[in-house]
């Protein structure tokens, strides 16, 4: 049977595009902009020492695997798979839509800037922590929420009373 338009809009499927696309989007805009705005080893404090940064980052989170191009491409898309294959089979399970949609958009966000320039672009730079960006906060918000959802107790006829 072939769902109507207005079904395929509330489908997890296409909630989750939409925040993946959404994250994706506001990612590589960002990043566009802060490249535009802030040179290279010249960050900008914004305040409490926070600073607006243009830096790049060839591994993964702290930098590790840096220089493992194949190693990060091969992590992630593996990942990517895993969680998408979950998806569809528990598709329907309240709130991970969103999760997946997080991981998902930030996982691609950051592939972008790897497969065009063979970094990943950070500019958010707190004291006493690594650079990050946008796409870096989809996906520990998407961890954390993918955590929540799966550790949240079912309650029995939970489709019916969380639609």
């Amino acid at each position: 049977m072939v769902a109507g338009i207005a079904g395929l809009r509330a489908s997890p499927w296409a909630r989750a595009l939409a925040v993946a696309s959404a994250v994706i989007a506001l990612d590589q805009i960002t990043k566009q902009i802060v490249i535009g705005m802030v040179d290279r080893g010249d960050p900008h404090e914004i305040i409490f020492g926070f600073e607006l940064a243009n830096v790049r980052n060839k591994g993964v989170a702290f930098g590790l695997l840096a220089g493992g191009e194949v190693p990060v491409l091969l992590i992630t898309l593996g990942a990517l798979a895993l969680l998408l294959t979950y998806f569809a089979f528990h598709a329907h399970a309240p709130s991970l839509w969103l999760a997946v949609g997080l991981l998902c958009g930030g996982a691609v966000g950051n592939l972008v800037d790897r497969l065009r320039i063979d970094a990943v672009i950070d500019f958010l730079d707190p004291p006493m922590w690594p650079a990050f960006n946008l796409a870096d906060v989809a996906i520990v918000a998407g961890v954390a929420l993918l955590v929540l959802t799966l550790t949240a107790p079912q309650q029995a006829g939970s489709s019916a009373t969380r639609g």
